[in-house]
């Protein structure tokens, strides 16, 4: 819920975001688009504007507000912004989001962010099987800002096994084990509960999306099936017989030692426990960090993208391609030694 300073609540954004409770979104990024539209907010109350009467020229003004902080007027060649590009487009996003939802109210009107561009078609990164039949025009946000290309960075395998070693107990080295073999996103992980994992006859982890955890841990897409190693699995039996509390609970990843024992983890519990790892390795790591590399090992391994796909939980293809594929100049070089091993 976001407040006005008299503590009321600010109705435009809580239906809204009542809105995207009501569609199931998760609850992180419900938080996420509330302290969004929080900025936005304090840039219309900084400026004087009706949130009603919203222009392309005053989207364009909040762009530098966000930029230098203070949307106080400054010198464009010394401008530094305190917020990435990325940062800044999800906040606009969020905020063109909003605006579509209230137009379809018809409490604004629509607001048209769109031109129209051609493209080359030929420098496409992925061609859906009908791309020869389309037009070649697409449509550009022109609010949103071009982000510089950052390579999020993968983890050596020395890097991982580091991290493994560094941690005081078998929950945690199966919870590093886990996020770096299947690729799950964390909350995917945090959710899970032991019916999920079947290790009779076959070893598969099954990602179920569920509503009602207690931690407020969500899988980001719909259902899927992981599958493992045997390793994997008796790791997960060697946590369970020596590690896991008497406690009531249906959770694999839980309070172990400290009150209320068989509480689910919490997302700012392993966030603790990646800082931990990093002050006595050295290795500045992230839960999201193990699925890139998790990625970026099955496409060395000359997976096919629709595997890679598939087995991260991606409902696009094109987000596969274009987030997940960081394959470097050693790899590039290997390749080459093996074209040339094949020419002989």
């Amino acid at each position: 819920m976001v407040l006005n300073e008299d503590y009321s609540s600010i109705i435009p954004i809580y239906d809204y975001l009542h809105y995207l409770e009501n569609k199931n979104y998760s609850p992180n990024t419900i938080k996420a688009y509330a302290r969004n539209l929080k900025l936005y907010w304090e840039f219309l109350e900084s400026s004087g504007i009706d949130w009603t009467q919203i222009t392309i020229l005053k989207l364009s003004e909040f762009i530098h507000w966000l930029k230098t902080s203070n949307g106080k007027v400054i010198n464009l060649p010394f401008l530094t912004s305190s917020r990435t590009e990325k940062t800044i487009n999800h906040i606009v996003k969020t905020v063109r989001l909003f605006y579509e939802f209230q137009s379809r109210l018809g409490v604004v009107k629509p607001l048209d962010v769109y031109q129209t561009k051609k493209i080359n078609k030929s420098k496409l990164k992925y061609k859906s099987l009908l791309y020869h039949s389309q037009s070649g025009m697409i449509k550009t946000n022109i609010l949103r800002l071009k982000e510089p290309k950052t390579f999020p960075g993968c983890l050596s395998k020395d890097e991982v096994f580091q991290m493994i070693d560094a941690c005081n107990n078998l929950r945690d080295k199966f919870l590093i084990c886990l996020l770096h073999e299947t690729g799950m996103r964390i909350g995917e992980a945090l959710g899970l509960r032991h019916e999920d994992i079947r290790s009779r006859g076959v070893n598969e982890i099954d990602v179920v999306h569920r509503d009602n955890n207690e931690n407020r841990a969500r899988a980001k897409t719909g259902d899927r099936v992981i599958h493992v190693s045997k390793e994997l699995m008796r790791m997960y039996s060697t946590y369970l017989v020596n590690e896991y509390p008497k406690a009531d609970s249906d959770y694999v990843f839980v309070n172990c030692w400290k009150e209320p024992l068989g509480e689910p983890m919490s997302k700012s519990n392993v966030d603790n426990l990646f800082t931990r790892l990093a002050n006595k390795t050295g290795v500045k790591a992230h839960p999201h960090l193990l699925r890139h590399t998790h990625a970026t090992e099955l496409i060395r391994a000359n997976w096919d993208m629709a595997h890679v796909q598939k087995r991260l939980g991606h409902s696009d293809i094109q987000t596969t391609v274009n987030t997940y594929v960081h394959l470097t100049d050693d790899d590039l070089a290997q390749k080459y030694q093996e074209y040339l091993e094949n020419q002989k």
